[in-house]
């Protein structure tokens, strides 16, 4: 299926969302603190943090669904959300649905809520359904399925009406493997049938298997912004060399850099991309040759634990000088 002609709305920029300096107050809490998101058109795009970063609010402010206390946004070159409503898809944190609902009536009737004919919304629904393997339950009421078979329901319909940008707020919670899988296939499809994907989460596996780009918020701060690639490359590379000789290990450690562990038969350490090649031509030098050597860049879980550490050390350390001086006072 192909998105709905937009051709009387020009793109004003290359980017989908443009979201400036978003901050939000509850009360005496700060819950996003001058948060930035440039999501290019055509891209999936990741916003990443804990529980409690200010992921959804953030998103929320973008979308226009709640005013921001500071700061702007845009979609498709427009400060007003609500004139582009047709274009955006959303499916938010707090899932609902009319449990009596057959789930090819809930589609369309969430596709009719955006314009879409309500035939044709029934139409895409079996469509969709069949596509994801989940033709089977396409007549069957919300109330007697599973809790991740609904919330697949759900996201059908918050995009069955083809729309150019797709908010999706922690797709991936509750659902099993196999619906894991299958929201994966969604969102790629959608990306290559033309639309923009924007979506929260923490668990760092789906980003760093879909994402072109990705933001990092924590602590109501964006802390990072590229692509999956640039924020695995903030940590050096790990190393694991086993030696196929028996020599001695005060031998091998002279070798290799001071903050080496042996672990079983081989060691381990960090390098960074300038230390290989001399650590390579040592190692052959030395004559205690090869039995096993893996070089890898961190994924991107360890980069997001990396950031977010770095976020509460810098935190606590503010805290502490804080606490510091009016004691002092």
């Amino acid at each position: 299926m192909r998105a709905d002609s937009a051709s009387g709305d020009q793109r004003l920029t290359d980017y989908c969302v443009e979201a400036r300096g978003l901050t939000k107050y509850f009360d005496e809490f700060k819950a996003v603190d001058h948060v930035d998101l440039e999501v290019p058109v055509g891209s999936i795009y990741g916003v990443l943090g804990p529980n409690g970063a200010g992921k959804t609010t953030s998103l929320r402010m973008t979308l226009g669904i709640i005013d921001p206390d500071e700061g702007t946004s845009r979609l498709f070159g427009s400060h007003k959300p609500q004139s582009v409503r047709h274009r955006i898809g959303y499916l938010p944190e707090e899932r609902g649905l009319y449990p009596g609902m057959k789930a090819r009536e809930a589609i369309a009737f969430m596709g009719a809520l955006r314009g879409l004919d309500w035939g044709e919304g029934r139409r895409r629904a079996a469509t969709f359904m069949a596509e994801l393997g989940l033709e089977r339950v396409i007549d069957e009421k919300i109330r007697k399925m599973s809790k991740g078979m609904a919330q697949m329901v759900q996201l059908i319909g918050s995009i069955v009406h083809a729309p150019d940008l797709i908010v999706l707020d922690e797709p991936f919670s509750g659902l099993d493997p196999v619906n894991q899988e299958r929201l994966e296939t969604l969102v790629r499809r959608e990306r290559d049938r033309g639309a923009t994907i924007l979506f929260s989460t923490h668990v760092m596996a789906h980003a760093e298997r879909l994402c072109d780009r990705l933001a990092i918020i924590a602590r109501s701060q964006r802390r990072f912004e590229g692509t999956v690639d640039e924020a695995r490359a903030l940590l050096p590379m790990q190393v694991r060399y086993a030696p196929r000789t028996g020599a001695d290990d005060g031998v091998i450690a002279a070798l290799l850099p001071a903050d080496a562990q042996r672990r079983g038969d081989a060691w381990h350490f960090a390098i960074d991309d300038a230390g290989v090649e001399p650590l390579l031509a040592r190692i052959t030098a030395s004559g205690h040759g090869v039995a096993g050597l893996s070089i890898a860049r961190p994924g991107l879980h360890d980069a997001f634990v990396h950031i977010v550490r770095q976020v509460d050390a810098g935190f606590a350390a503010d805290a502490a000088e804080e606490a510091a001086a009016e004691a002092s006072a």
